[in-house]
């Protein structure tokens, strides 16, 4: 089968393209599951990625869970209560914990509809920028069913306690006008520079020290749940790797000779 997940680089910059277009691109599939843990364990590994813009192929971000499968209860949603639970924890919900474990920062550019655990995929990147086509939705309640994928969790953190009760209690959907005006994305562009838009964003982010962005990132994912001791203990320890680095040796002599700096990720 081919990768339903694409991956191109440029510079330190990787695109991961969700290429199921004909299927409005689902999340929910083994294959895709793997693509996303494996894509994610190997650039946590990779200092020369320094960012990576997420966005779906032809007219959906994503449609989250394949609702054919559901409806047919195969794949992961096959199976008695017991065989289901073991089925998302094993199944979908390994996206979210992939991508929280992976340090490289994310840039979702969504580029159309955002439905159920393909809005919470978006939510679980550090940026988002969308298209004026985009539209949000936590659709679980409408079918029957919860955000399982973690959603609840994603969304909270995204747009606060009371707007994602009034998505996910709803389901309705969200414009990107919005979306924006919520702090669900950061902007809202015309669809036709939408990736230039993103990769712009990935790139601010790339020509930075890759171990400064990494624990930064760290940071502030551990600082959603953290208390402020914690977050300070954390803080001082990174801040004395990064003092160390060679990067910073570099940052401070390209800040004074009025350069660009040239950084290794050592």
């Amino acid at each position: 089968m081919t990768d339903p997940l694409l991956v191109e680089r440029t510079d330190h910059v990787e695109t991961w393209t969700i290429d199921l277009p004909d299927q409005r691109n689902p999340i929910s599939g083994s294959e895709m599951i793997e693509a996303f843990e494996s894509n994610a364990r190997r650039i946590r590994q990779d200092l020369a990625v320094r960012c990576v813009v997420l966005t779906g192929a032809g007219k959906a971000f994503s449609a989250g869970g394949n609702v054919t499968d559901m409806r047919e209860k195969h794949g992961m949603f096959s199976g008695n209560p017991w065989q289901l639970r073991n089925g998302y924890r094993d199944g979908i919900q390994r996206i979210p914990m992939a991508l929280a474990e992976c340090e490289v920062p994310l840039v979702a550019a969504i580029n159309g509809p955002a439905v159920g655990a393909g809005c919470d995929l978006a939510m679980m990147c550090d940026l988002r920028v969308a298209s004026a086509n985009a539209w949000f939705a936590e659709s679980f309640v409408q079918l029957g069913i919860i955000p399982g994928d973690g959603g609840a969790w994603f969304l909270t953190h995204a747009v606060g306690p009371q707007r994602a009760a009034e998505m996910a209690l709803t389901g309705d959907r969200v414009d990107a006008a919005t979306a924006l005006e919520w702090g669900m994305v950061a902007r809202v562009v015309e669809p036709e520079h939408l990736l230039d838009e993103a990769r712009a964003l990935a790139a601010r982010i790339a020509k930075n020290p890759p171990h400064a962005t990494r624990m930064a990132k760290r940071l502030l994912r551990e600082s959603r749940t953290a208390g402020l001791r914690e977050v300070l203990e954390l803080s001082a320890t990174m801040q004395a790797v990064a003092h160390h680095t060679d990067d910073h040796a570099e940052a401070m002599d390209a800040i004074r000779e009025k350069r660009s700096g040239n950084f290794e990720g050592r």
